[in-house]
C-alpha cells in the first residue's frame, strides 16, 4: 500500500508543479497580450500619403492623409490608399502578434487558456 500511495503523492506533486508552469505561463501570456495592446504598428500606401496607426491587435487608432492626394474628383483612389495602408498595417500587426504569442500556441490550444 505505501509504494501506491507515494505514486500517488509523486504523481500530485507532478501535477502541482505543472499547475504552477500553467499560471505562469498564464502571467506571462497576460503581460504579453498587454505589450501587444502598446505595440505601435505603421501602416503606410503611396509613398507615406497615407499612413494608418494601430496596434499590434489591430486597433486603429490614427490615420494620417497627405493633402496632395485628396482629389475630390477621384475619391475612389483615396479609399484605394486608405484600404491599402490598413492591409499593410494589419500584415505587420499578424507578424509581431504570431512572433510574441508563438510560445503560447501549444498545438493550438494556446487560446483555450
Amino acid at each position: 500500500m505505501a509504494n501506491g500511495f507515494n505514486r500517488g503523492g509523486a504523481n500530485m506533486g507532478g501535477m502541482q508543479n505543472l499547475m504552477k508552469q500553467a499560471q505562469k505561463m498564464q502571467e506571462e501570456m497576460a503581460e504579453t497580450e498587454k505589450l501587444l495592446d502598446d505595440w505601435e504598428i505603421v501602416g503606410t500606401s503611396g509613398g507615406e500619403a497615407v499612413v494608418v496607426y494601430m496596434n499590434a491587435k489591430k486597433i486603429i487608432d490614427g490615420i494620417e492623409i497627405d493633402k496632395e492626394v485628396i482629389d475630390p474628383e477621384d475619391g475612389e483612389m483615396l479609399e484605394d490608399l486608405v484600404l491599402a495602408a490598413i492591409l499593410d498595417g494589419y500584415k505587420k500587426a499578424d507578424e509581431v502578434y504570431k512572433e510574441k504569442m508563438a510560445k503560447y500556441n501549444m498545438g493550438g490550444l494556446g487560446g483555450l487558456l
